[in-house]
């Protein structure tokens, strides 16, 4: 939803000072004068940018840090305690719950539980990683369960609500500041691959390293619990219906076109994250460059979280989503030719740029979608959750092409083609959000 067009949505609704002491409102009008007194406030104020520091925080620590499974899937996969598909089961169960539980914390962020929820998840996803620091990694269960399950959980109740939040203090400026908020995924991704590969390959040791890690992250979460609020607007009667129908939101082609979309590319987009570094290993690649592959892809996404997201508020973010994931699709085959040093990290350098920009890029688009802001939230949770299907089944069945003998042409072009087909459904989806707001800054 462009600025201009949520301009002139509101404008004509906000009554000036006089209008407003002349009157002495019913209750239904006291509701649009509070929503018309919240719009008035967005794009500004301490609380509105201490939330993105907040939210940056939590996405450093939850989305950074599944970014940096790679290390876990090397780490777990030469020491032998599992095949590559087990173990890339661990980091897509967390990636699946990343995501998927943005449904009920969607939800509970429109109720007006965001503090709690954000505790919660804190509070499961610290613990969930000091228990991996004790676990037996002879059993897998034990990963599973803390890895997997516990961080992936913990981390879902804190990343979609920390993006969402940003649309009840941004407006005009809500892709930049979702971008922003969403860097932090990639700041994440390049300290904590260099570090979890410098204490695991050091004198700490792994069950020390990951103790480390989860202090860093302890901190980061106790900042973001102080610096984050939620303001959601008061709703009309008419929005609050909008709300309650989830079957109107489910049955929105646009919508659902999206959301299948984003399925497909997660089944392209995470393999060279969990898959990078041993892929450089078993090409003949030094393991002390090797090592850095995740870190130069993560800091790479960096700027593409935030330099797309700023051009998105004027040009419109499907106008720029379709280009970014055609580059990656592009960028996936080009993995073919990927034999050296040089060749290696030129991938990781414009693969984790335009894979940032495409994954920033997803969240204002789904908020453009929707008809009211109050409804923002209830569309967040069902796309993460759809999409996070993807996210769950991709690496594994990346894993599964590999087998033992490592054929990496399969997986290459499993993963190829499903960016691809992803690419065509986005360029459907745009046309028809175009038609829709009859505009074609989308």
């Amino acid at each position: 939803m462009s600025a201009s067009s949520l301009h002139g949505d509101y404008a004509g609704a906000i009554a000036s000072p006089s209008q407003i002491l002349e009157k002495d409102p019913a209750p239904s009008t006291a509701n649009t004068l509070e929503s018309q007194l919240h719009v008035q406030r967005l794009d500004s104020g301490y609380h509105a940018w201490a939330s993105i520091v907040g939210g940056f925080f939590v996405t450093v620590v939850t989305s950074g840090y599944t970014s940096a499974f790679g290390v876990y899937q090397d780490f777990y996969t030469r020491e032998g305690n599992a095949s590559a598909s087990s173990i890339s089961w661990i980091g897509s169960t967390q990636l699946f719950f990343l995501l998927a539980m943005g449904l009920p914390s969607g939800v509970l962020l429109d109720k007006g539980y965001f503090r709690v929820t954000l505790l919660l998840g804190s509070l499961l996803f610290v613990f969930s990683l000091f228990m991996v620091s004790i676990a037996d990694r002879s059993k897998y269960y034990q990963l599973y369960l803390a890895q997997g399950l516990g961080m992936g959980i913990g981390g879902g109740l804190l990343y979609v609500p920390s993006l969402a939040v940003q649309g009840h203090h941004w407006r005009a400026r809500r892709s930049l500041a979702m971008g922003i908020v969403v860097s932090g995924s990639s700041l994440g991704g390049l300290i904590f691959p260099i570090m979890l590969n410098k204490l695991f390959n050091g004198r700490t040791g792994f069950e020390w390293g990951v103790r480390a890690s989860a202090f860093l992250v302890l901190a980061l979460l106790v900042a973001s619990n102080l610096l984050m609020t939620s303001r959601p607007p008061a709703r009309a009667a008419n929005a609050l219906n909008a709300h309650k129908n989830m079957k109107a939101i489910l049955t929105d082609v646009p919508y659902m076109l999206f959301n299948l979309s984003s399925l497909l590319n997660n089944w392209g987009l995470f393999f060279p994250f969990f898959y990078l570094q041993l892929f450089a290993i078993l090409h003949g690649i030094d393991s002390n460059i090797a090592f850095y592959t995740l870190a130069i892809m993560n800091g790479a996404a960096i700027p593409g979280r935030i330099v797309p997201n700023y051009f998105a508020d004027r040009l419109g973010p499907f106008n720029l989503l379709g280009p970014v994931t055609l580059v990656c699709a592009a960028l996936l085959f080009a993995l073919f030719g990927v034999k050296d040093v040089a060749g290696t990290m030129v991938f990781a350098i414009l693969f984790g740029f335009f894979s940032g920009a495409y994954l920033s890029l997803c969240a204002p688009c789904i908020a453009s979608l929707a008809r009211d802001p109050s409804e923002i939230g209830a569309r967040f949770g069902p796309a993460y959750l759809i999409s996070s299907l993807g996210a769950l089944t991709g690496n594994p069945i990346a894993g599964a092409l590999l087998g033992s003998t490592f054929p990496w042409w399969k997986p290459i072009l499993f993963c190829s083609i499903s960016s691809a087909l992803a690419l065509v459904i986005i360029v459907v989806t745009r046309n028809l959000v175009a038609a829709r707001k009859k505009t074609h800054l989308v």
